[in-house]
């Protein structure tokens, strides 16, 4: 849910998200449409499809508990090393080191170079002390998302001393441009592809919509995402396309 989305607009998405499904297996006996509509407004729905397609995996396979371990977790749809080290770290508090934007952007900074994913998966690896994943993963997004910024705080940083790119005088190029885990600028919404596809889910959130109303061109990606459906009208009207 936090996925380009501010921390205030969510708490009071995801505290009624999670009242009305407390475990995997709850959100996984609702329609995946009734997850897309409790989706709007959050935008990136494939992710409500995966959250979905994953609760339905840990029931088939895990007696619907969330697993706890790497491969196990990495083994559910929809789950990247991120999610699967970040559940491990946050949920389950083990020792596992966990590259978001954030720690990468500090990580390679810190090296004074950019880092492959191997890379920047090891240093972060390296980094994490025993017994305290939970907090060091916390302390370093924290770090990222408020000092080691994109346009970096340096002079605030309690890494200023060690940080081989500041200690070389934060010379051009900026090892975290271009350096693995680290997002780029994010493409405008506005008049984007993502936008109309939002605006026919919100459409058809309040049903069925006749496909020939619809941008054909958007309908057939939403329907290879399994985000849409269209139903044939068989000769008694036209095709619609609804939520699954």
């Amino acid at each position: 849910m936090l996925q380009q989305t501010q921390v205030s607009r969510i708490i009071p998405r995801w505290e009624a998200f999670v009242r009305r499904h407390p475990t995997p297996a709850d959100f996984a006996s609702r329609p995946l449409g009734d997850a897309l509509r409790e989706w709007q407004g959050l935008g990136y729905p494939r992710r409500a499809r995966n959250l979905h397609d994953a609760a339905t995996a840990m029931v088939e396979r895990h007696d619907g508990a969330v697993p706890d371990e790497l491969d196990a977790l990495l083994a559910l749809p929809g789950i990247g090393p991120y999610t699967a080290r970040a559940v491990l770290a946050f949920a389950f508090e083990r020792d596992v080191a966990v590259v978001d934007t954030n720690i990468a952007r500090v990580l390679a900074r810190d090296s004074g170079r950019r880092l492959t994913p191997g890379q920047v998966q090891a240093a972060a690896d390296g980094l994490v002390p025993a017994g305290h994943g939970w907090a060091w993963n916390q302390v370093l997004m924290d770090l990222g998302a408020t000092v080691c910024r994109s346009q970096p705080r340096c002079a605030a940083c309690p890494q200023r001393g060690a940080c081989a790119w500041n200690v070389a005088g934060r010379p051009d190029p900026d090892p975290a441009l271009g350096s693995a885990g680290v997002s780029g600028r994010q493409a405008p919404y506005v008049g984007s592809v993502r936008q109309a596809r939002g605006r026919i889910l919100r459409r058809l959130g309040d049903g069925a919509v006749p496909v020939d109303a619809l941008d054909p061109a958007i309908v057939e990606g939403l329907v290879a995402d399994r985000l849409v459906v269209v139903v044939s009208g068989d000769g008694h009207g036209p095709a619609v396309a609804q939520l699954p």
